[in-house]
């Protein structure tokens, strides 16, 4: 159990039902050929997941000495488990996670895209030993991290196998999962720096660079709030724009009601907020978000089906 809160299992089931809500409740519903079999879906899950826990055991291994200060009761290493055992966790999930990368590649025949899980793993470490520390650069990475999660399916499942003949129809798919992506990084940004706000105290006291430990809580929860309204009201335009004109009326309602719904009550608590409980909750509303804003996919595809 404590390997599993060590790699924050939550987190990383909350990933791979992401990838496969995107594959199996979209994509394999759609009159369009797809690259990979689900065995190796299962694989490219597989790999996205290994080395995004090896980027919380990196940064936990960095951030070993403020968490035995600030939050010793989630001290793992160097209690449950020796340092040199959480490094050898990392290079084993992160090189696991890699070959499966090239296994793949190799398999659609673009081995170039083996890139793309060297770089997102050196960008977690890099991020773990130093980036973090430089105003939202962190913030950024972590949320554009989380939104390829869903880009590389769109990489290794469409792109190998789009040709001029159904370009139209693997486009219009491939802008649905960058919709989602952009979503994903939207809300996971807000979210980076919600946390922040969470971990002010600490911030401050390891003379951190986080946004709110650089210009104060209530600045930054003036620039989440604009962030919030901002993407709100984005939201509401993208749900009349596709949805309501286009007569999918369940993905308006679902959209309205639990995504936007639960927005709008973030974008006006935030302004609100002063304690850590407080942020610790709307913390916990964005993960929500987060999830029936990838379910809504399900949604999606339903109202296409019974409008065909």
């Amino acid at each position: 159990m404590n390997y599993l809160k060590l790699i924050r299992y939550q987190n990383l089931l909350i990933l791979a039902f992401m990838q496969i809500i995107v594959r199996y409740g979209f994509l394999t519903h759609q009159n369009i050929p797809l690259a990979l079999s689900h065995f190796q879906f299962g694989l490219l899950v597989l790999a996205t997941v290994l080395i995004a826990a090896g980027g919380y055991i990196i940064n936990d291994i960095f951030n070993l000495d403020s968490n035995v200060i600030h939050k010793p009761n989630r001290v793992l290493i160097g209690y449950d488990l020796s340092e040199n055992s959480a490094y050898n966790l990392y290079f084993g999930c992160t090189v696991i996670g890699v070959f499966i990368g090239f296994y793949l590649s190799n398999t659609i025949n673009l081995n170039t895209f083996a890139g793309a899980f060297i770089i997102t793993a050196a960008l977690l470490y890099l991020y773990a030993n130093s980036l973090k520390q430089i105003i939202i650069i962190g913030n950024l990475i972590i949320a554009f991290l989380l939104a390829f999660s869903v880009i590389i399916i769109a990489l290794f499942d469409l792109l190998p196998v789009t040709f001029d003949e159904n370009r139209a129809a693997m486009g219009l798919a491939f802008k649905i999962l960058l919709d989602y992506a952009f979503f994903a990084f939207s809300i996971s940004f807000i979210c980076q720096i919600v946390k922040n706000l969470e971990d002010v105290a600490g911030n401050i006291e390891q003379d951190s660079n986080s946004l709110p430990a650089t210009i104060g809580i209530s600045k930054t929860t003036k620039i989440v709030f604009v962030l919030a309204l901002i993407f709100s009201t984005y939201l509401l335009y993208y749900i009349y724009q596709y949805y309501f004109t286009n007569k999918l009326i369940f993905s308006t309602i679902y959209t309205i009601i639990f995504v936007l719904a639960p927005l709008v009550y973030f974008t006006i608590s935030i302004t609100r907020a002063r304690y850590q409980s407080d942020f610790k909750h709307l913390s916990r509303i964005l993960k929500i978000i987060l999830i029936f804003g990838i379910l809504s996919i399900l949604v999606v595809n339903f109202n296409l089906a019974q409008n065909v």
